[in-house]
């Protein structure tokens, strides 16, 4: 049988190839997880904004100041000092001067966190900070 003789540059380049391959999909793989976990919180946030929308708490609390005036603006409360998780759960499962309780399961209620600190992700805003332009944009007021 004859014997195949495999130049050694062949080899040098298939396993440069290899390693190549290998390389960008371990780089990789970090990126598609961060994915799919902003993906997870994604789902999650638009659940919780269900909740919000289900239980009409729009008509009290507002977001960047519009809403309901009954209750405060929610748009950054979980970046309140004090305002953890299980401060916000007991507000909402027990109610809190003319806000009443709410019946929520686990899921709601952590659907709704997700919400509101996703929210709280998207910045700062009241209405009354800022002045609107001719063009559609607004300007913070000095």
């Amino acid at each position: 049988m004859p014997s195949v003789k495999v130049a050694p540059i062949t080899i040098f380049i298939m396993l440069s190839v290899l390693f190549l391959i290998y390389s960008v999909a371990i780089y990789l793989k970090p990126l598609r997880e961060k994915d799919h976990q902003k993906a997870t919180i994604q789902k999650q946030a638009a659940a919780g904004k269900d909740v919000w929308q289900k239980h009409n708490c729009h008509t009290c609390h507002q977001l960047y100041g519009l809403g309901g005036y009954l209750g405060p603006d929610v748009t950054n409360v979980t970046a309140k000092p004090g305002y953890s998780d299980a401060f916000l759960k007991a507000v909402i499962n027990n109610g809190m001067g003319l806000m009443p309780p709410f019946d929520l399961t686990n899921q709601e209620m952590e659907d709704l966190l997700v919400f509101l600190q996703s929210m709280n992700e998207t910045g700062t805003a009241n209405p009354q900070h800022y002045s609107p332009k001719i063009n559609g944009t607004f300007t913070l007021n000095d």
